[in-house]
């Protein structure tokens, strides 16, 4: 006999548009990595205000109108990604190195004269990888008292119940996948005990429209003999205490191709801008798993994709306030970056459960016996289901100093502020209104501080050594979980909180004539506590598992300047 757990209705008193989005995937695509020419890693970053690399167009635009002469650059190299879980005590790990084309990009460089304010115009272009979605994670163990059939069963008693439900509820906009694979798949009921309606009655005694009757009008009674009693509106789900396995994979990544021109007066002032065009691609497959002995269990998978493209612009300057001093401060100011996205998903259910009736159930399993069942929305919809939508990112302030001791040493410096809680989706046509519900959970998103620091030696002329370090606070507030709409095509439940991210960076460069050639080492890590699932209203998760990311980083830089 499953052990029944008595989920409570929740009056509907409008239907929301289906969606597939949530804050986690918002905040995936607008958080960006350390990247770039290796100069610019070694350093952190942190040239907001010292510009002269191509990869500060992306952060201070004005960064370019340093440039006195022509340049042009590649960057590649290879990273090694590792994850390791711990769920109460049960350790795994992953690890895996890819190569990597960081960056492309060249400056031309325009002298206007020697007296006039107007020193230079500088013009360029970057491609730049500005985010690696790869990412593999796993975990296991036993739930105690969850399960996310719990889930499943929430979703069906808050959306209103499901015995009106057509044939084919995967396009009904009003309906949960996770709710209708769960039902159909057996792993929730709207059936309880005698033993249960009495207690519910005791504590809800308005609640009288209970009946002992299937849907085919047959008296309903378990193998003991016990009369069974439909719940109109309230679902139960499976066992608790099963044992969990979950396993994902993530690919992809975001490249911005960058349009710049940036002006020099009197060598002391400078303003430039950039435009930002953006090209995302990112996919995920996971697999989840409860066993609950005797030969039952259940594993969902999920496949899901998000493609395409999006713009910002970007304003800043660098001023030198002392005439005989060194010292630059750095301006800049992002637009949100504006996408137009396709999220793309099919799921597979295949679960094996024992008929505690008395009777065959609806598919025909004889009592007493275990029945299987496939559920594929890739088959039953012939393809993808395809929601198609807009996301707003935050604005991003910058603040940069920057400061040269001779010829030697350069310092930087930034400090960054984004507001995601103000991340915002919007319909393909550009309205936000079918997409309040997701809007109304951003909330649990922070205002995030970035800190780079970077510094620059040259050991002679033509050679340097490079470092530098980044912080970056928490997107997540710490009671932050994956809130799914009730209508919701998404099945993947799982969700991480994030907590800060920290970079460490080396390098070396040497500089001739016209050739140089940079190396850079980049060193990433921040933890985060992972759930396969929440309770569908947030109060209560099960043990979170503690999952530390790196990221190791190699980059090299070749270029020319003429």
């Amino acid at each position: 006999m499953k052990k029944n757990i008595m989920i409570m209705a929740l009056a509907m008193s409008t239907a929301v548009s289906v969606n597939a989005q949530t804050i986690y995937d918002a905040a995936n695509i607008a958080n960006k990595d350390l990247n770039g020419t290796a100069r610019f890693v070694g350093m952190g970053g942190a040239m907001g205000a010292l510009g002269g690399d191509i990869t500060t167009m992306g952060t201070n635009p004005a960064g370019i109108g340093i440039y006195r002469s022509n340049d042009a650059a590649v960057s590649f190299g290879f990273s090694s990604y590792g994850t390791e879980s711990n769920y109460m005590g049960n350790k795994m790990s992953s690890d895996k190195t890819r190569a990597d084309f960081n960056n492309a990009g060249f400056v031309f460089s325009t002298k206007v004269g020697n007296v006039t304010p107007l020193r230079y115009v500088n013009f360029g272009f970057n491609y730049q990888r500005v985010k690696s979605f790869y990412n593999n994670m796993q975990m296991e163990g036993n739930l105690g008292d969850f399960s996310q059939t719990i889930y499943m069963a929430n979703q069906a008693s808050d959306a209103g119940g499901i015995k009106d439900w057509p044939d084919n509820p995967y396009r009904d906009n009003n309906i949960g996948w996770l709710s209708a694979m769960g039902y159909n798949g057996y792993l929730i009921t709207d059936l309880i005990s005698q033993g249960d309606l009495d207690n519910l009655l005791a504590s809800n005694p308005n609640y009288s429209n209970y009946v002992p009757y299937m849907k085919d009008g047959v008296q309903v009674q378990n193998v003991d003999e016990e009369l069974m009693y439909r719940t109109p509106g309230e679902y139960v789900g499976m066992y608790t205490g099963a044992d969990a396995k979950f396993r994902s994979e993530e690919r992809g990544g975001i490249d911005r191709f960058d349009f710049n021109v940036a002006f020099n007066f009197n060598d002391r002032i400078y303003f430039g801008l950039t435009v930002g065009a953006y090209a995302l691609d990112y996919s995920k497959y996971c697999i989840y798993d409860e066993n609950y002995g005797g030969g039952e269990g259940y594993n969902l998978q999920t496949w899901s994709k998000i493609n395409g493209a999006g713009f910002d612009v970007k304003l800043g300057a660098i001023v030198r306030p002392f005439e005989y001093s060194p010292l630059r401060i750095g301006f800049s100011i992002h637009t949100p970056i504006f996408y137009s996205l396709d999220y793309k998903t099919n799921a597979r259910l295949e679960s094996d459960v024992w008929n505690d009736l008395n009777v065959k159930n609806e598919v025909g399993t004889p009592s007493n016996e275990i029945g299987h069942y496939d559920e594929d929305t890739y088959d039953i919809l012939n393809g993808d289901m395809v929601s198609k939508f807009q996301l707003r990112t935050p604005w991003t302030y910058n603040l940069s100093l920057g400061y040269t001791v001779g010829n030697n040493l350069a310092l930087g410096a930034e400090y960054e502020y984004k507001d995601y809680s103000s991340i915002q989706f919007r319909d393909d046509a550009g309205y936000a209104d079918s997409f309040d519900y997701e809007n109304s959970t951003t909330d649990m998103l922070k205002g995030v501080s970035t800190i780079r620091l970077g510094a620059e030696y040259k050991v002679i002329p033509q050679f340097a050594l490079r470092a530098g370090y980044n912080y970056q606070s928490s997107i997540f507030k710490d009671d932050a979980f994956k809130d799914l709409p009730l209508n919701s095509i998404q099945t993947d439940t799982d969700f991480a909180n994030s907590e800060s991210l920290s970079n460490y960076t080396l390098g070396i460069g040497y500089r001739g004539s016209m050739f140089y050639a940079d190396l850079a080492y980049k060193y990433t890590t921040y933890d985060a506590k992972f759930y396969p699932f929440d309770t569908f209203d947030g109060t209560t998760l099960a043990q979170a598992t503690k999952v530390t990311n790196t990221r190791s980083q190699v980059l090299l830089t070749l270029g020319v300047r003429f």
